[in-house]
């Protein structure tokens, strides 16, 4: 990612801050569409979220750990993505802790009741307070994204993400409500007359998104929702269905394919408990070569033509977990089948020969047996990989770039403290990542390793004769970037948007 060139000189605009009803009310699709408006309108917008909680992350140039979608909303804008845009990062490891992540660096796991305590949340309200203020020393405005719920009325007090956040810097703040799920009246005017008149205030305006049909049939709803909380409805966007925007939450992934399909290259993501990073596959759903679906089925993963274990946040807790409901042995029989099968980060964890937890990092489990097909060994540690990474697949020409987000170290067994012999990969560094067992086998820590057309051709090959020879992933999204700016522009009230943005913005 690459910034743009210099955008013109413009006024200063107020921060503008999009929160939600509910907690895929769809906000950050919205504030990734206004990142791009933006920058497109000539200002130097950068997002923002205090707190996140997701399982997909990003690395940032300087090694930092941020959520995917502040990744996304920054390259939306057009610059390198930053840990200040995600002062805190939850990483949740099981159901009742996460793993923490403070400035891009872990911090430890907490539970939910220690992390909630009123000292930790003062010292991240200040941390989150600090990020914010060194993002809007060099960009403007700054787009903030809240988190769930606004009127969430237990978590008030512990909340540095939505209004709180919204009062501090003084956001222009728009709620987003999801017609979809139904119900959107309620949900509006509930969210709205719960909270104090001091932070009814800051809403300048109601979005409702995910409409299906005729707009024009809402505008009765529009004056109704109006009248009723004395905020106006500012745009009601239609329900996208042909822009293709990553989402982080694993909420969309209820939306992927489950099965296979005949007449395609069949992809089978082993669908694990704990799964992380699952945008490593967007890609595979825009070549149509392949058929791309994510299973925990034992007769889907045989139907597969290629199988991928994909990251984990508790790479020991799904291992232990894929081998009970038989998806382990699935997979190494359908290897010794002739099918292809990768796997990524802590999936390519699970296809060594065991996996060691000697701190007890992931849970109480000092180690366990992995699939086999690999004769190495993964220790998990303290210290945690974060980096961006330029590497040559296979050894070739090209020099292809991804990021590494994981703990843990894995060695050849009886080669420890030296290289792995049939590495996958050789980067820029001089060193290797990943093992190489055959064409039909092979695993790396490398996020991002399938953006590429040579990796994808060499996925593909032996399944298929057709080839893509100049497929430019970052070019698509770019695009996709566009499609969405133009598709909200259309559906919302620009110069009233603009307008709440230039009170006393400091002009």
């Amino acid at each position: 990612m690459t910034d743009f060139l210099q955008p013109r000189k413009l006024g200063k605009l107020k921060p503008v801050m999009f929160v939600g009803t509910c907690s895929d009310a769809g906000k950050s699709v919205i504030n990734t569409a206004f990142c791009r408006i933006f920058r497109q309108d000539g200002y130097f917008p950068a997002p923002f979220k205090a707190q996140n909680m997701s399982l997909n992350s990003y690395s940032t140039p300087e090694g930092g750990e941020i959520g995917r979608a502040q990744a996304v909303q920054a390259e939306a804008c057009g610059i390198k993505p930053h840990t200040d845009m995600n002062p805190v990062l939850l990483k949740p490891t099981n159901d009742k802790s996460s793993q923490v992540i403070l400035n891009g660096r872990p911090v430890g796991n907490m539970s939910a009741r220690e992390y909630f305590r009123s000292g930790n949340k003062d010292h991240l309200l200040q941390q989150a307070i600090a990020a914010y203020k060194r993002l809007a020393e060099r960009y403007n405005p700054i787009v903030l994204e809240g988190a769930g719920s606004i009127s969430e009325l237990n978590l008030r007090d512990r909340d540095i993400t939505n209004m709180r956040m919204a009062a501090e810097v003084g956001a222009a703040t728009f709620l987003v409500a999801d017609i979809d799920r139904g119900g959107v009246f309620a949900s509006v005017y509930g969210s709205v007359m719960l909270l104090p008149e001091e932070e009814r205030r800051l809403i300048k305006g109601i979005f409702i998104n995910k409409f299906r049909g005729d707009i024009s049939l809402f505008e009765e709803g529009r004056k109704l929702i109006q009248e009723l909380t004395g905020i106006p409805v500012v745009g009601v966007l239609p329900y996208f269905t042909d822009i293709q925007i990553e989402e982080e939450d694993s909420v969309s992934l209820v939306q992927k394919e489950m099965h296979a399909l005949s007449g395609k290259i069949n992809v089978a993501v082993v669908l694990l408990r704990r799964i992380s990073n699952f945008t490593d596959f967007n890609v595979l759903e825009r070549d149509e070569r392949f058929h791309l679906y994510y299973t925990n089925n034992v007769e889907e993963i045989r139907k597969a033509d290629i199988i991928i274990l994909p990251g984990s946040k508790n790479t020991i807790a799904d291992l232990i977990n894929i081998r009970a409901n038989g998806i382990a042995d699935a997979v190494v029989q359908a290897y010794k089948a002739g099918k292809k099968v990768i796997g990524i980060c802590g999936g390519y964890q699970m296809m060594g020969l065991r996996i060691e937890d000697p701190d007890q990092m992931e849970g109480e489990v000092g180690a366990v047996p992995g699939l086999g097909l690999f004769p190495l060994v993964t220790v998990m540690e303290k210290e945690k990989t974060t980096c961006q990474s330029r590497f040559r697949y296979k050894g070739g020409e090209e020099w292809c770039e991804g990021y590494q987000i994981h703990m843990g170290k894995t060695e050849e067994v009886g080669k420890e403290g030296r290289e792995i012999t049939r590495s996958l990969n050789i980067l820029d560094t001089g060193g290797r990542d990943g093992y190489y067992l055959d064409d039909r086998c092979w695993g790396s820590y490398m996020h991002g390793i399938l953006d590429h057309a040579s990796v994808l051709n060499d996925l593909a090959a032996g399944l298929t004769q057709e080839r893509c020879e100049n497929f430019d992933y970052m070019a698509f999204k770019q695009q996709q970037y566009d499609k969405l700016a133009r598709q909200v522009r259309a559906a919302v009230d620009m110069e009233y948007i603009y307008s709440t943005l230039r009170e006393n913005a400091g002009n």
